[in-house]
């Protein structure tokens, strides 16, 4: 999908060849963004439309299921990935089978045994904090898989649609589908509330653990700090983190 909105950038702003696109968070295949963020580096003529007019341009080069809300000139110091102070993803789960709506199929998993919230939520406070999440991502050489989880929290939207809210500063591969993966079995009476943070404590890929759809995750917000503090941010994100 990156190299598809590359060339419509590229379309929209008449550049030679599609720009390199730096993106606030790569997600998986089939995982749904509402609120993706991302840059590109280009030459001042480039910019010689009125952001919206590059905005009815990059509507009519896209496909139907991809659309660019706004676009700007960023800050001195921005950088999409980089900069971010957090990100925040949402997981749907319906548990009910009479409330099962078809025409949310492509974005909730349906998943018919009945769902206790409230130990849901207690299993997941184990994960709250700055931890090495090594049993809930897939390792990629030289990357670390310390991460700092400010919140995971269910709730029942009015629909009775459980959804999951996950925020931290970065999130490693598969990450949120494995956490949430790990809660399921507990809040259907599968695995005693204890078991995610064994799992945690462990910090070693458990098969116990299922990887959930990818249809059900949606990335839904990306938090920057103010303009000055920016390139502050960036500096240090980029530096390495150990457990």
């Amino acid at each position: 999908m990156e190299s598809v909105v590359a060339e419509a950038v590229g379309r929209a702003l008449r550049l030679p060849e599609p720009p390199r696109l730096t993106v606030a968070g790569r997600t998986d295949a089939g995982v749904h963004a509402r609120g993706q963020v991302a840059h590109l580096d280009t030459a001042g003529a480039a910019w010689d439309a009125a952001p919206a007019g590059v905005v009815r341009r990059l509507a009519r080069a896209l496909p139907d299921d991809v659309r660019v809300r706004s676009v700007t000139v960023a800050p001195h110091g921005f950088d999409a990935r980089f900069s971010a102070l957090w990100r925040r993803y949402s997981y749907r789960v319906c548990d009910d089978p009479g409330r099962a709506d078809p025409l949310r199929r492509h974005d909730t998993l349906w998943y018919f045994r009945e769902l206790d919230l409230a130990e849901m939520n207690s299993a997941a406070a184990a994960f709250v904090g700055e931890h090495d999440f090594a049993a809930f991502c897939r390792r990629r050489e030289g990357a670390t898989t310390v991460r700092s989880l400010r919140r995971l929290e269910w709730r029942r939207e009015g629909d009775g649609v459980a959804v999951a809210s996950v925020v931290a500063d970065a999130f490693c591969h598969n990450m949120v589908r494995a956490l949430v993966g790990a809660l399921l079995p507990v809040g259907d009476g599968g695995r005693p509330r204890s078991w995610p943070a064994e799992v945690l404590a462990a910090a070693a890929r458990d098969p116990a653990v299922r990887v959930v759809p990818p249809h059900g995750l949606c990335l839904e917000e990306v938090r920057y700090p103010e303009p000055e503090r920016l390139a502050g941010r960036a500096a240090e994100t980029r530096r390495t983190r150990s457990p």
